[in-house]
């Protein structure tokens, strides 16, 4: 993770939960990116991204300030919601799995900076997005909200097919550029000493 102190991972993870806020409805202005109620955002990218930058504490943090953001009333989820009511929404699941995939990437990552690694856990953290999102989606459509006609389970899984190719190359960009980072951010203290000068 590039976080050099507890001052420096509190700015980015309020930088991180202002990104959230963007890639949440970036892409939702446009009605056909919504699909089956769900609607296609970049927020799975940014929250594996936090952890990758973030590690653990902070990425997650920074997710956990968005949440509460926007539970307070501010419209910082997608197609611009917000409010305590979100919690009933078949969507507020994929919200929650935001934070455990920030934590899970940056736990993955906080000491092993391979690129291997370091996609390795960003498909993961995506995964868990997907998982805790999507049976919540489900359990919402058949406890509690209108089902639309002949909806199962499968369905659900059908309609998160759409974005899924969009999370998978996000997960490998984040990944790369993460990687990038720390190595310029680095690559000084793993110069070999000059001590001496030239002969």
């Amino acid at each position: 993770m590039i976080v050099r102190s507890h001052l420096h991972g509190m700015i980015l993870a309020s930088f991180f939960a202002a990104i959230m806020m963007i890639g949440a409805n970036i892409t939702s202005m446009v009605p056909f990116l919504v699909i089956g109620g769900v609607p296609i955002t970049l927020q799975t990218a940014v929250s594996v991204a936090a952890g990758l930058f973030l590690g653990k504490k902070y990425g997650a943090l920074a997710i956990v300030i968005y949440v509460l953001i926007g539970l307070a009333g501010m419209p910082v989820f997608a197609q611009w919601s917000g409010g305590i009511g979100t919690i009933f929404s078949p969507t507020f699941g994929f919200i929650l799995s935001y934070i455990a995939t920030a934590y899970i990437v940056g736990r993955l990552t906080e000491h092993n900076r391979t690129f291997k690694r370091l996609a390795a856990a960003a498909l993961l953290g995506t995964a868990v997005n997907y998982i805790i999102g999507t049976n919540w989606m489900y359990m919402a459509y058949m406890l509690w909200f209108a089902a639309p006609d002949a909806f199962s389970y499968w369905m659900a899984w059908a309609w998160m097919m759409v974005p899924l190719p969009k999370d998978i190359v996000l997960a490998f960009l984040a990944a790369w550029f993460s990687l990038r980072v720390y190595h310029a951010m680095y690559a000084k203290k793993r110069m070999p000493s000059t001590k001496g000068g030239v002969a």
